[in-house]
Parts: C-alpha cells; structure tokens; sequence
C-alpha cells in the first residue's frame, strides 16, 4: 500500500461521497490534482448518484409505516396542515413554544403537523425522499398527555424528535437499516431517557447509511436495506444525501421534524447536516451516552443533535447530554440544564481568532463566510495544515466493531436475536443478498478478516489521538487561536481521533444547488463556544434557504 495517492477531479462532478471506509470526505476546491495520504482515508468520487441499484425499500413499504397512525389521525385534515404550515415551517423550537403558549396550536397537533407531512411526502410519491424509517404508535397519544400536564419547563418539551434508527427506543424497532435486526426491539437507549426526561416527544426513527456506513464498500450514502435509498431534497437523485446520519439530515432540512439525533464517528452528523443545509454537532466523545446505541467504535462513536437553527442545536445538545456510568467515555461536565442555550444570543466573535486553512480559500462559499465573520469582529488566521497522518484508521473501526458490535447484541439488543458476531450477520445476508446486501458487505469481510489484537488496537488508538490533537493543536498554540475554520466534514476524521467537537452551520450552496456548510471545530468540551460562534455566524449571514419543492 503506497502512503500517497493521487486523485483528479473535474469541475462538473455534481458532488462528492464520503468515503464508507471512514465516513470523511474532502470536496475539491479547485481542477487540480488533489494529495491526500491514503491512510488518512479521504476519498474524492465521481460516481453519478442518479444511477442507483435500489431506490425504494423492499422490505417496508408505506401502508405498513402508518396502519397504526393513520386511524389516529382521521380528525387531522388538509385543510389542518394548511392552516399550520405557515406557523411551523421553518420555525425554530423557541417560537413553536411561544405559539403552543398562545394557544395557535397544541403539542398534539405539532405532532399530527410533522406526521402528515412524512406520510405525504416521504415516500411512494415524486417527491418521496425515503428518510423516515418508521414511526412511533404511541406518539400521539403521548403529545395528548404532555398537552395535559405542562409542568416540564424544558424549551424540548413537547418536541417532535426523530432518532436515528441505530438508537434504542421502547415500544420501537431499532435495526440500524439491516434486516438482520428486523425485529430488534429494544429498551430506550440512555440518550432516549434524558429526551423523555425533558418531555421531548420520539416521532420515529429516520434511514441511515446501513450499519453506519460501515458495511458496503461502494454504496451510495443513505442506503439501507430497510429504508431504501435516502434522498436529498434540493436534488433528488442528483445531489448526495451525506451518510451517515442521512435521514436525520434529509428529515429536519424537509421538516418533516423539529429536530433529529444522529450519530458520528467520523463525518456521519457532519456530512449530511452540511450536505443539507442544516446545523449538525459532534460533540466532545463522551458528552453525550453511546449506551444502546448500534456500534462502530467505541472509540470514536458519539451521538448529537441535527436541527435547523443554532439555538435548536443548543436546546437539543441541552437535552440529551449527561454522565452515563454504563458509557467507558462518559464525562461528568457538571453543567446545569440551559448551560447550552441560555444568553446564547449575547454571543460574539469580536476578537476571536479562528485558524484558516490556506488550501481551502479557493472556495467562494468559504471566502464569503470569512468576511461575515470579519465583519462580526472576528479575527482570520491563515495557516498550513499541519502534515499528519492518521495511520491504520480502518484498522481501529475493524478491530472496534468486532468487539463493540456483540457487546451491543449482548447487552441492549432483543434478545431473541441470537446473531452476535460480524461472521453471524454475513451469514445471515447470503441467504437474501439481492434484499440485505445488493451492494456487497465488503467492510464487514474487512472485519472478519482482521487479526489485530488488544495490543494493536491500544496502539492505534494511541498514535491517532496524538496525531490528531496535535493537528489542531499546534497552529492553534502558535497562532494563539480560539478555533478552526473548514467545510463540510473535511477535517472530521481529525477532529474524530482527538475526541474533538465540531460544528457545521449553512454557509450557502454551489451553483448545481448543492448545500455547504462551515464548519466550526475546537478543543474538548468548547461545546458551548462553538454554538455561540456559528450563532454569530447564522444570524448575520442567513445562508439557510428551505428545499423549494418541500413548502
């Protein structure tokens, strides 16, 4: 294996797909050839994401999605959603409240809001964008319950939230988009319980890239075999979806939610959000539980929150972090409810000195956020990246998931599932693989057939966090800087390996419409600077404009 490899890219690629390997991509910033070291595992594609082997599930199909909704929702009429829509479209958690509070509409009928628009618009249908899994039977039934009780003062209250559907939730299937786990239902994974806690309504779960996007070699982001093929709604067929969290993504930038969790090891929250036009977090790894969560790495896997505005983002982040003692990461960060969106809108930027890439100031988007930024007070550092590797970074997913993925099965799963090993679940796709697998479970052979040890996993874990902290912490040392400035998830696998967080925010779209996000990245637990920058940032640029075709 050579160190370096040399890829071209054209300037009429519609768009980029993050590489399955590690969920990290670069988008080109110009026609030149681009370096990048192979261990680093970014990838530039020109597939033409039009060309699908599959586009509709052949497992679920809509009739089954809502037999158990639709009798609840026969006093809900067009002529509802019509006298809702202007109301709710695009309006952000604080102002849905304040019209609850006015009495404009009630928790149960924000609820049947977001599950008539699902059910006429997510699939079956020319605008079908295939990015809600299922949904939750009880949910309306719960919206009248928290209608009648509002002593919760949690802004998440009576939210409806969508999961990505490889976290657990009661009454709920959870099968990370494989039909091997068909009929995995389960308990409420620990982040569930803290959303309930605060009165947040589960709407159902969204799609998701199979497994996380670590089964399939070659398939295009949003496949599952359950959910079919995600879609995104300013390009259907044509512009990527991001993966992994794609139906998180898709989902809130259609609005078929108020907000959605999705989950990240390296680029899976970052990617779609960016790839969506909407507001995606990483969190610092250990902020918020990976408890009854569907594994890749123990290692690099967290959780966030996926919403259209920065504010949303904070309420949410608000919601769903807290010390697990079941999680081997978990952090005790003392912080008391509203520590993330309280007297968020007294933030600023002045002074603040964030690092730029020179490499990346080919791109107008970018170029054009920096001057918002300046024109914020904020101060831009250009800098050489610095040249780090991230060496063996597939290795430490392989030798993850063969020990993460059966302690899940083992401890969180349904137990009438007996499969608890990668071998299990290959075998169970060869007897259906036209419907579990039509493009190949190649990563999971990579699985398999890797011998590493304990050993050799401590090591790797070790050399990568110290790569990647010292990729941003150098400049940031010796520039005195407060953050890094990027795009989309191109630095995620970075930021994954030192445990970082990272933000992305709208930031505009190319002229093909494909959405672009500026990405936000700092040290551990700047959770709450990160929000207040890329509010900042939101509120002066106004880059987000809703999908046309979704109003």
């Amino acid at each position: 294996m050579t160190k370096y490899i040399t890829l071209l890219l054209l300037l009429f690629v519609f768009s980029c797909k993050d590489n399955p390997k590690s969920e990290e991509a670069r988008t080109p910033i110009s026609e030149s050839e681009t370096v990048v070291e192979e261990d680093d595992l970014s990838a530039i594609s020109t597939k033409d994401f039009r060309e699908f082997k599959v586009l509709d599930s052949k497992v679920i199909t809509k009739t089954q999605i809502w037999s158990a909704i639709n009798p609840q929702m026969e006093d809900f009429t067009e002529a509802d959603y019509n006298r809702l829509k202007p109301l709710i479209l695009e309006a952000n958690i604080p102002t849905l409240q304040e019209y609850v509070v006015d009495g404009k509409f009630s928790y149960g009928e924000l609820t049947k809001f977001y599950l008539y628009r699902i059910r006429k618009f997510d699939r079956e249908n020319d605008l079908s964008l295939n990015s809600v899994i299922s949904i939750n039977p009880d949910v309306i039934k719960e919206a009248k319950i928290l209608d009648g009780d509002t002593s919760n003062n949690h802004p998440i209250y009576g939210m409806p939230i969508l999961l990505k559907d490889n976290i657990n939730a009661a009454n709920m299937i959870t099968t990370a988009g494989a039909t091997a786990l068909l009929n995995n239902k389960t308990d409420d994974a620990f982040l569930t319980r803290q959303l309930k806690s605060k009165g947040a309504l589960i709407l159902g779960k969204a799609n998701l890239s199979e497994w996380a996007y670590f089964f399939c070699e070659d398939c295009p982001s949003g496949y599952s075999a359950i959910g079919g093929q995600t879609l995104n709604p300013y390009g259907r067929r044509i512009i990527d979806t991001g993966g992994s969290s794609s139906g998180s993504g898709v989902s809130v930038s259609a609005n078929f939610c108020v907000a959605a969790i999705g989950s990240e090891t390296s680029g899976s929250i970052l990617s779609p959000a960016s790839s969506n036009s909407v507001v995606g977090l990483k969190p610092t790894i250990g902020l918020v539980s990976r408890t009854g969560v569907v594994p890749i790495s123990s290692t690099l896997d967290t959780a966030g929150p996926i919403t259209r505005t920065v504010e949303d983002n904070a309420i949410l982040l608000d919601a769903i972090f807290g010390t697990d003692a079941s999680d081997t990461k978990t952090i005790d960060a003392l912080l008391d409810n509203g520590f993330y969106y309280e007297n968020l809108k007294a933030a600023t930027v002045k002074g603040k000195r964030f690092g730029t890439p020179k490499r990346l100031l080919e791109d107008t988007l970018y170029v054009k956020a920096l001057d918002v930024l300046k024109q914020q007070g904020a101060v831009i550092v250009e800098i050489e990246e610095e040249q780090i590797g991230l060496p063996n970074f597939l290795r430490l997913l392989n030798l993850d998931m063969k020990k993460d993925l059966p302690a899940y099965m083992e401890g969180y799963a349904n137990k009438d599932i007996k499969m608890r090993t990668i071998e299990d679940f290959m075998t169970f796709n060869l007897k259906d693989s036209l419907t579990s697998m039509p493009y190949g479970q190649n990563l999971f052979k990579g699985i398999a057939e890797d011998k590493g040890d304990a050993e050799f996993l401590a090591r790797i874990q070790d050399t990568l966090k110290t790569n990647g902290r010292a990729y941003f912490d150098k400049p940031m040392q010796a520039q005195n800087l407060d953050g890094f400035l990027s795009i989309n998830n191109y630095h995620a696998g970075f930021a994954a390996v030192a445990e970082y967080p990272a933000l992305t925010v709208p930031m505009g779209y190319q002229d093909n419409g494909r959405p672009m996000g500026l990405t936000f990245i700092s040290s551990r637990l700047r959770e709450r600077q990160l929000l207040e920058w890329a509010y900042v940032y939101e509120q002066a640029s106004k880059a987000r404009i809703a999908p046309k075709n979704y109003n």
